[in-house]
């Protein structure tokens, strides 16, 4: 059974303690957690920094053995209609809780996928359960949260992780799966998953699947990205002027990784701060990728 276990929810945190790179956050909600007093809560921030974990160990902590029955949790990306609120979320909100904790938890996940209706209703619920329930939000973007409802919650802003928690992520999973990675292949998924743990746990899985010696290239091949080094010598090409040579080994690069013009020119973007060129060309060059990846966007070629 252990072998079939995804590993993102196999290290997903148990406690307070396990929750990586967001400090000052957990030292608050705790201080909530420990006065059994907590606020509407909303976690804002990019994917895979900690925020449904952090909102599974606020209930486990709160509630102990009785959490399942104390929490509620609802992806509104999948259900994001007014019906849900009306019916499934207030259901819940209205009765008492179980134990010696004096409310219930809602979790809503990725509650900037609700409509503005679905909003407005959660508004006057979070209004009128308040004796009964707490809310927790989450979501990737607050501006697409109303303002009241942000006005009703103590909101926290969650970052990527830094590069010594995602190094510390990746031994701990190392040490017990039993794999070896050497500091370039480390580096490789730092830059790769961009201070998102769960795509850092993913790719581990991925490259564990292959081998047992994660190098830096089954990193980036099974991450289908390309190594930055790949994308820094293209632009140096070019910029001498050999545009036939720099087309050729980018045709290459994107059909060995299998990458999309979109995720080409977010690489490039990255790889021209890099180059030996002045700060206006280099703004140029910036300001190039963003029309080009507009327009790809909008349906070019």
């Amino acid at each position: 059974m252990s072998n079939t276990v995804i590993w993102t929810e196999k290290y997903r945190p148990k406690d307070f303690a396990d929750v990586r790179g967001q400090d000052a956050i957990v030292s608050k909600v705790k201080a909530f957690v420990d006065q059994k007093n907590l606020p509407h809560l909303l976690f804002a921030g990019p994917a895979g920094v900690g925020k449904s974990s952090l909102a599974l160990v606020v209930a486990k902590q709160m509630f102990k053995e009785e959490w399942r029955e104390n929490f509620l949790e609802l992806n509104a990306s999948d259900e994001r209609g007014i019906d849900v609120v009306r019916v499934k979320v207030k259901d819940f909100a209205r009765t008492k809780s179980i134990g010696d904790v004096p409310f219930k938890i809602v979790f809503l996940d990725e509650c900037d996928a609700l409509t503005k209706e679905a909003q407005q209703a959660l508004r006057r619920t979070m209004e009128n359960y308040t004796g009964t329930c707490r809310f927790i939000l989450a979501a990737n973007y607050s501006s697409k949260i109303l303002d009241p409802i942000q006005s009703r919650c103590a909101v926290f802003r969650f970052k990527p992780l830094p590069k010594q928690d995602v190094f510390s992520i990746i031994d701990k999973v190392a040490e017990e799966e039993s794999i070896k990675l050497d500091d370039a292949a480390k580096e490789a998924l730092y830059v790769v998953s961009e201070g998102d743990c769960r795509r850092v746990e993913n790719i581990l899985q991925s490259c564990a699947a292959v081998d047992k010696n994660i190098t830096e290239e089954l990193v980036f091949s099974l991450a289908s990205v390309a190594q930055p080094k790949e994308i820094k010598g293209i632009l140096e090409t070019s910029i001498k002027g050999d545009f036939l040579s720099a087309r050729r080994t980018l045709l290459n690069v994107m059909l060995r990784y299998g990458l999309s013009g979109l995720d080409l020119i977010k690489q490039i973007q990255k790889e021209v701060w890099n180059l030996d060129l002045d700060n206006r060309q280099k703004v140029s060059l910036i300001d190039k990728c963003g029309e080009i990846e507009f327009r790809m966007v909008e349906g070019a070629d």
